[in-house]
């Protein structure tokens, strides 16, 4: 009776997969219609659960994008998230920007292309670490505005910009309705967070943002997310680590997980922030478990914050953000494969949850609990795609405990979970997947030097000793310190560094004239002090020159500058230069928060007292003078007059070097190591790799091993400590040409250009590890046999799938052992018991193709190595290039 019920269930679960996703695929472009009810989206007529994947365009280059769609959509997404980013849509008032990297529409059309639908954050505030949260910066000379609170002249922009981006997408036919793959749509961004700060204000813009939203007519639903005041016909959404307790404020509307944050940013000087895998799949299968429809990862893909895009301050130039797939669009292993069996368990439950208005609660322990969701006979409509007598029937199992593992009943049969962990039950009877048991592969990134000699090391083992560099030959040229145009201007007093610069560079020089006295200088020696130039407040960095003469630097978020100084006697030039590391891109009246200096600036120590200087006359001179005249350029680089540095030369200050080199062989990303240097940017043939800055996080503050239990906060697990937070950059092989790419460097603080090389970000080694008591896979619940009642899905085989990436082959088998092996990746070694024909067994199935199933059973080893004992099978193999081997994709 048990094997008819779950043959009924899973032809049943075959037959309603087979409809969701061919009538997806086959008539995507089909005009359909999406509204909601309070348990999810409903999609063309039929409630949906959703995993959406987050992948901000403008941090990828278009040339990456069909590849990241694919990886979303092999990982399990039904969904495409993105903000809008106004200021690179809008970078001068009314003049707009849909080319490129900004190109908005294709990358809705690539998704739509793919079978995917698209969430659209239009904002158009979106924080997101961005350059002022996305805010163009001439937005702050709009006359009487105020951003984000009922205010007129700034609700008059929001509404012109929101309503270009709606009417665009109108025209592209590109909402779902339409054809296009549009579904949701989301008006402001964790405005909630900051509404208080504007008292009334601040609720009566939450409610014109909603009308003037509604007013679009753009004909899907709109979100605001962490808003809980959110008006009627706006969906309120959850973002955050955890959101499985999250109610929107309506039960007429369905709980939706705008933001899952699976990793986090980093500043620089910080450590690399890292989320266990199975704390994030625990997260979503908690939501799902609980009630919730879609839920979005923050981020899919992180990407890179080119040129001067990232926020802050200080936040660095890469985005990985421990994300699925990395800053170089490879998959991140097992976090992509565990996520992609989750999805996968999740899907297997769709029909049961759709039909459910609401689960059963069971309480199974102390801090053990079931939620079941199951449809009944004669359900159709809404709730499912078919129509029939039978009902189907998924279970949530969690244990909340976070340090024991626990054994509970359910349905009169006994299940063991894991502390900390949800079991998935798609027949209420087997465990498909658990949170905590991670049988995806890991993979192990390495960094390939791209010239020769060729040597691969671990990315986390480079030693400064392992040096291929970019170029024997570099050229340089020095900046000028100080006033270095006739586009100059004087001011009495200090300016606002914003207001001056307009955000077209992070440089700002200030420059007057001291005089000092005979006295002055006898004063000074008589006494023993020194004058001393004090700032009440002052970000991001500040460099201070006396006569051209770097002689101080200081760095941080509005603090008081203190540095004593050294005149000569007569006229002295005092040159300061303010510079930006990013603009602040979340908080209330962001566009009050400037850059610069605020309060008073003066110098002390003198004879006859203080020097207010913020009452003196300054000259003004935007940016750097190689910046302005784009010597980082192909066209424009012979302008500044290089000449050879030589080997010995003393590291310099604002220094511009420039160095050409060949684009690598192969397919794999490409990446600068600029670990020699100190701090500025970079470019290659003319394109903004970014900011650059090695700063060293500190050296505690790392564990030894990460603990997945318990709830996440962003200081837990961190990594990378005593070490540069960011050393490589992603150069996108797009931007390169065959040979000769021009590398320029501008740098700050002195560092030695002759050590920089150019990296291969290479998958090289794949891991895996399971054992013959792990879940079957989960395809496997879809196999013929398994439907047609033929075996049982407990009759399946556990397996190990390796998969190298796209181009990629397993040339080696490293390490095989069935049997009771030890260890963990690149440190595995044979145990007690081991299959002498393991490695054979695994190279028949594996060596010469992109990715291989290895059943984990005695029989796929010929026979039990030691009996009464449960068997695991460890692998290590190693990709290479497809060009380089016989290749057979399977």
């Amino acid at each position: 009776m048990v094997v008819s019920e779950n043959r009924a269930f899973l032809q049943l679960l075959s037959l309603y997969l087979f409809i969701q996703f061919s009538v997806t695929a086959a008539n995507f472009f089909e005009p359909f219609n999406v509204t909601y009810d309070h348990r999810a989206l409903i999609i063309d007529g039929k409630r949906r659960m959703l995993i959406s994947a987050g992948i901000h365009y403008p941090r990828a280059t278009p040339q990456m994008w069909p590849d990241l769609i694919a990886k979303s959509k092999e990982g399990g997404a039904d969904v495409v998230e993105s903000y809008t980013f106004w200021n690179g849509h809008e970078p001068v008032r009314g003049q707009y920007n849909f080319e490129g990297m900004f190109d908005l529409v294709k990358f809705v059309k690539l998704v739509g292309d793919s079978g995917l639908y698209f969430l659209l954050r239009i904002g158009p505030y979106v924080c997101a670490e961005w350059n002022f949260g996305g805010f163009p910066v001439w937005l702050r000379d709009v006359s009487g505005i105020e951003f984000r609170t009922d205010n007129e002249p700034f609700k008059r922009e929001m509404q012109r910009f929101v309503t270009k981006i709606v009417d665009l997408l109108r025209e592209e036919k590109l909402f779902s309705w339409q054809g296009g793959p549009i579904i949701l749509l989301q008006i402001e961004n964790e405005y909630g967070n900051m509404e208080s700060s504007y008292g009334q204000k601040g609720k009566d813009y939450v409610k014109w943002a909603a009308n003037m939203a509604l007013g679009l007519r753009a004909g899907v639903p709109w979100v605001m997310c962490k808003q809980t005041d959110a008006p009627g016909d706006i969906i309120d959404t959850c973002n955050s680590y955890y959101c499985d307790g999250y109610k929107p404020n309506s039960p007429n509307k369905p709980t939706i997980w705008t933001e899952n944050w699976d990793g986090w940013y980093t500043s620089w000087g910080g450590r690399l922030p890292h989320r266990p895998v199975e704390d994030l799949a625990f997260a979503v299968a908690r939501f799902f478990q609980r009630g919730g429809s879609l839920m979005n990862y923050y981020m899919y893909f992180g990407g890179t914050n080119f040129g001067r895009t990232s926020g802050g301050p200080f936040y660095i130039t890469s985005y990985d953000y421990d994300a699925p797939i990395d800053e170089y669009g490879l998959r991140s292993e097992p976090k992509w494969g565990h996520l992609k069996d989750l999805h996968a368990a999740i899907r297997l439950c769709e029909r049961a949850l759709v039909a459910a208005d609401s689960p059963q609660y069971m309480k199974l322990g102390p801090k053990q609990e079931a939620h079941v969701y199951w449809e009944n006979t004669q359900t159709n409509g809404l709730n499912t795609t078919l129509s029939e007598s039978q009902s189907a029937c998924s279970a949530f199992l969690a244990n909340i405990d976070e340090r024991k593992a626990a054994t509970v009943t359910f349905h009169g049969k006994s299940y063991s979970l894991p502390p900390w962990s949800v079991s998935i039950l798609p027949d209420c009877k087997n465990t498909a997947f658990n949170t905590a048991k991670v049988g995806a592969q890991t993979s192990m990134k390495l960094v390939e030097y791209a010239l020769s000699p060729k040597i691969s090391v671990p990315e986390l083992v480079m030693t400064k000793n392992e040096v291929s560099s970019i170029s024997e030959s570099w050229m340089s040229v020095n900046e000028p310190i100080g006033i270095w145009s006739v586009n100059n201007f004087t001011f009495q007093g200090m300016l606002e560094h914003l207001n001056v610069t307009k955000d077209k560079s992070d440089y700002l020089w200030h420059m007057t004239r001291i005089y000092v006295s005979d006295e002055d200088i006898a004063f000074w020696e008589e006494n023993q002090v020194s004058p001393t130039l004090v700032i009440d407040s002052m970000r991001d960095v500040l460099r201070v020159f006396i006569n051209g003469q770097l002689i101080g630097s200081i760095s941080g978020r509005w603090v008081k500058v203190v540095q004593p100084v050294q005149f000569h006697q007569g006229y002295n030039d005092l040159i300061l230069l303010s510079q930006t590391v990013g603009l602040q891109n979340y908080g209330a009246f962001l566009e009050k928060d400037g850059a610069g200096f605020r309060g008073q600036i003066k110098l002390t120590g003198f004879k006859n007292g203080d020097i207010d200087l913020s009452k003196a006359t300054w000259t003004y001179q935007v940016g750097l003078k190689g910046e302005f005249q784009k010597i980082f350029t192909i066209e424009e680089t012979e302008k500044a007059g290089w000449t050879e540095l030589k080997l010995d030369a003393t590291p310099s200050t604002f220094t511009w070097y420039k160095a050409y080199f060949d684009t690598p062989d192969g397919t794999e990303p490409v990446a600068l190591d600029l670990g020699s240097m100190g701090k500025g940017q970079a470019w290659v043939n003319g394109h903004h790799i970014g900011r650059y800055w090695n700063l060293i996080a500190p050296k505690d503050g790392c564990p030894k091993s990460c603990d997945y239990r318990g709830a996440y906060n962003s200081n837990k697990c961190m990594t990378n400590c005593g070490k540069p937070t960011q050393t490589w950059y992603h150069v996108p092989r797009s931007w390169l040409q065959a040979s000769n790419n021009l590398l320029v460097i501008f740098e700050e603080t002195g560092g030695n250009p002759f050590e920089i090389s150019v990296k291969l970000r290479v998958p090289r080694i794949l891991c895996a590890q399971v054992s013959e008591s792990h879940y079957p896979p989960l395809r496997q619940w879809l196999h013929p046999d398994v439907i047609d009642g033929k075996v049982s899905i407990n009759d399946m085989r556990p397996e190990i799938h390796l998969q190298c990436e796209d181009g990629h082959v397993i040339s080696s088998i490293e390490f095989a052992s069935y049997g009771t092996p030890h260890g963990s990746c690149s440190n595995f070694s044979e145990g007690n018991c081991h299959s002498p024909n393991s490695l054979s067994v695994v190279s028949k199935a594996c060596k010469g193709r992109n990715s291989c199933f290895v059943e984990v059973s005695n029989s796929g080893f010929g026979g039990d190595p030691c009996r009464g004992v449960i068997k695991t099978l460890a692998i290590e193999a190693r990709c290479v290039s497809s060009s380089t081997i016989g290749v057979s994709q399977f």
